[in-house]
């Protein structure tokens, strides 16, 4: 299990929203991501709990929700959502400490109360 550093405004919700979901890094052969749309997006944070998924992400200014999207598979008998930049963001006004965007289980088309694990690596945000 990874530890990642959250910033401050970010910990509170974190120890809020705290849950049982397992991160891994991203160990899976470069060919079985191929067929993933876009390109996995490095994350600040992620938060699973009350069936949502939340991810602090960078952003030069002009990334929203519907740039990324979450991919939902099987691996090895576990959920693993791995999230994916699917239009890149050419701004150039950085948003510190990165842009919180969250999914709903339902959005996602998991049960209630899935265990997943996140297959993104992290990255520390801007200072």
């Amino acid at each position: 299990m990874k530890r990642i550093a959250v910033p401050g405004a970010v910990a509170g919700l974190a120890l809020l929203l705290s849950a049982c979901a397992l991160l891994r890094p991203a160990d899976q052969p470069a060919a079985a991501l191929a067929d993933l749309p876009g390109q996995m997006e490095p994350v600040h944070a992620a938060v699973i709990a009350q069936n949502q998924a939340v991810f602090w992400v960078t952003s030069n200014g002009c990334t929203a929700k519907n740039d990324l999207t979450p991919v939902v598979r099987r691996s090895h008998g576990e959920t693993v959502i791995t999230l994916r930049r699917i239009k890149e963001d050419r701004c150039t006004v950085p948003v510190r400490n990165g842009l919180e965007v969250r999914w709903t289980f339902e959005e996602m088309g998991l049960p209630d109360g899935t265990r997943v694990s996140i297959e993104n690596p992290y990255q520390m945000p801007l200072a």
